[in-house]
């Protein structure tokens, strides 16, 4: 059975948008590419983080498990020079599972919906270009209401090459 699987991909470090694009490949290289926000630019979030991030969401389809699907994405955020040196530091791509179908998943290695994504403007802004009525199966709100009621204060400007 196929499920719809929502991720977050983002960047500051290195050639920002080529890595976007290298990511959205290798993505449909193991999953059924259905849709793919327009990129983002946001400043750092978190506080350790530097330099500004290119953000993008991509809505895929697969019948591979949760953990399976993890594990493909963390070899694509390794194979575009990922290193894990620090929480929310510096990064070449990170990308993170915001929804699996309407699973709550809560293990010590995959927390899904995703633990901040309704604290993110970086992550909501994109994802309410896609999927403005998806509710999440948690907080029982619409992306447009998460991003409505979301308090994070920083910027996110479409990209401009």
């Amino acid at each position: 059975m196929q499920t719809e699987v929502v991720l977050s991909l983002g960047g500051n470090k290195g050639n920002r948008e080529k890595l976007l694009f290298h990511a959205i490949e290798s993505l449909n290289d193991h999953f059924q590419l259905l849709r793919v926000s327009k990129i983002y630019e946001t400043s750092a979030w978190g506080g350790v983080a530097k330099g500004n991030f290119l953000n993008q969401i991509a809505v895929i389809s697969t019948a591979k498990t949760p953990e399976e699907v993890l594990e493909i994405i963390q070899k694509i955020e390794v194979d575009l020079g990922r290193t894990r040196e620090q929480p929310w530091g510096d990064r070449t791509m990170d990308i993170d599972i915001l929804y699996f179908g309407s699973q709550v998943i809560d293990s010590e290695s995959l927390k899904i919906p995703h633990p901040f994504l309704h604290q993110r403007r970086f992550v909501l802004v994109p994802l309410c270009e896609l999927l403005p009525d998806k509710k999440h199966p948690v907080l029982l709100k619409t992306t447009a209401e998460l991003l409505e009621e979301c308090d994070d204060p920083n910027e996110v400007k479409l990209f401009k090459k």
